[in-house]
């Protein structure tokens, strides 16, 4: 092989990988890939109430808990299953075997390595109740800020109900409390809140009825609004009749 074949291939190799190494670099500048802040699968859902309601009435427990569907409430645990179990004894997963969750003090599951912050939280809170259970299962992230658990939560009441009724059959060392006669009084004054506003401004309420005008607004009864007295129709007539008419001015 002559020096000047050699020059051309050797060349010709050089200008590739110089090629295949600017392909390269320019490639990773356009398509640089930006690690996440928050590692897992959270996906943020915002709340929103209807007619400025807010978004959860306070739950009476001692009400809610004997009528719950429990069936529904392990239907909806389905939902948790590639991270918990929650047989006697089971095996810690992504997050802890949930056995006996109910009455449990939160961070304290032996063999799981909890977050700082349900470490922390554990330490103000003494057991895992109904009312905690419901604002953690509702949104996570949101309740403790650095949990580990990046479910977006349950975001309806009754599924909530129905998954705390399910786990307290499982090894809940909880007793239910007693119903609240307060707790359960308040939806009902709320909602009779805006029936009443209702009436005061004359629009129709559940029985169909209307709210009567107050006096002065419109004459008497029957009449419309803003239609003269009878005494001012006959003062008006009157007038005319003494008044001269256009050609009784003419002759003049």
């Amino acid at each position: 092989m002559s020096d000047l074949t050699f020059n051309k291939v050797a060349g010709a190799v050089l200008a590739t990988g110089l090629a295949i190494v600017g392909l390269r670099e320019l490639s990773k500048g356009v398509f640089e890939p930006h690690a996440p802040e928050k590692m897992g699968y959270l996906v943020e859902v915002a709340e929103t109430t209807e007619g400025g309601a807010a978004a959860d009435a306070p739950i009476d427990w001692g009400t809610v808990l004997p009528t719950a569907d429990v069936a529904a409430g392990e239907a909806t645990f389905a939902k948790c299953k590639s991270c918990h179990s929650i047989e006697q004894g089971g095996p810690n997963g992504t997050g802890p075997d949930l056995w006996g969750v109910v009455g449990r003090k939160p961070g304290t599951h032996g063999g799981f390595a909890y977050s700082p912050a349900m470490t922390e939280f554990g330490g103000k809170q003494p057991v895992w109740d109904d009312e905690h259970l419901s604002e953690f299962l509702k949104g996570p992230q949101k309740y403790i800020a650095g949990t580990k658990m990046t479910f977006v939560g349950l975001k309806k009441a009754e599924d909530r109900i129905n998954l705390i009724a399910y786990l307290r059959s499982q090894g809940g060392t909880l007793p239910v409390p007693a119903p609240n006669p307060a707790a359960a009084a308040a939806p009902a004054d709320a909602a009779a809140a805006p029936a009443e506003g209702a009436a005061a401004a004359g629009e129709p309420t559940a029985t169909g009825s209307t709210a009567t005008p107050a006096a002065g607004s419109g004459g008497p009864a029957g009449q419309g609004v803003g239609a003269p007295a009878p005494g001012a129709v006959s003062q008006q007539k009157g007038a005319s009749a003494a008044s001269p008419t256009a050609s009784g001015n003419s002759r003049q």
